[in-house]
């Protein structure tokens, strides 16, 4: 029974941390072949892997103006965000907005299922950390524009590029890419070749603070 116990719990240490671990160093230098994100919806991935000099600096910049703009500061968790969404729930009962920052986003996509629950957002913290502690931000963001979700079927920032406005990621105009930017988190439910009026104004905004908020680029960009 002891050995038996023994094994349970190497085999549970070797799935919640070993595995993982080695994933994230794996993913530091080569592409993800896919995520469980491709794998859960029904229309088959477009998905194109291009390194981050072939992805237009708008894009880089303009998902980061939108999803986190603490991104180059923080290792992963933006804590002062993530108290004042939990000091809303617990007021309110329901946040009025998330707290993930790329690097938890990364995580989810990466390793995650797709649900939402208190269980995957516990587990999702500590991957972020480790991708943080692991991998340099340059890299974090370059997988994250490879991967992130952009339309039905959609992965990455070559693949929307390629199929919303035809042309290569590289080519990519500010208002462009501020329009893919403006999409998420809801990519299914808008064009960004044909926005509405909501995310029309959501991707102009973006598109007006990228030439003033250039200071949150050098993680990446030096």
């Amino acid at each position: 029974m002891a050995r038996l116990i023994r094994r349970l719990i190497l085999a549970v240490f070797l799935v919640a941390v070993v595995l993982p671990v080695l994933l994230i160093l794996l993913y530091r230098v080569v592409p993800p072949p896919g995520t469980p994100l491709m794998l859960w919806r029904e229309a088959p991935a477009d998905y194109r892997w291009v390194a981050m000099e072939e992805i237009s600096t708008n894009a880089a910049r303009a998902v980061v103006v939108s999803e986190d703009q603490t991104f180059c500061e923080h290792s992963g968790i933006d804590w002062r965000q993530m108290n004042q969404v939990l000091e809303e729930f617990r007021e309110t009962g329901r946040p009025s907005r998330g707290a993930s920052t790329i690097t938890m986003q990364l995580a989810r996509n990466l390793y995650l299922p797709p649900s939402r629950s208190f269980l995957r957002k516990a587990v999702e913290i500590p991957l972020a950390l480790g991708l943080e502690l692991m991998v340099p931000k340059r890299r974090i963001l370059e997988l994250y524009l490879n991967v992130v979700e952009l339309g039905d079927g959609i992965y990455g920032m070559e693949a929307a590029a390629q199929r919303h406005f035809g042309k290569p990621a590289g080519d990519l105009t500010r208002t462009e890419a501020a329009r893919l930017a403006a999409i998420l988190p809801n990519p299914l439910e808008r064009d960004p070749a044909r926005p509405s009026g909501s995310v029309g104004q959501r991707a102009n905004q973006i598109a007006r603070d990228i030439p003033r908020l250039t200071h949150l680029f050098a993680c990446f960009e030096s």
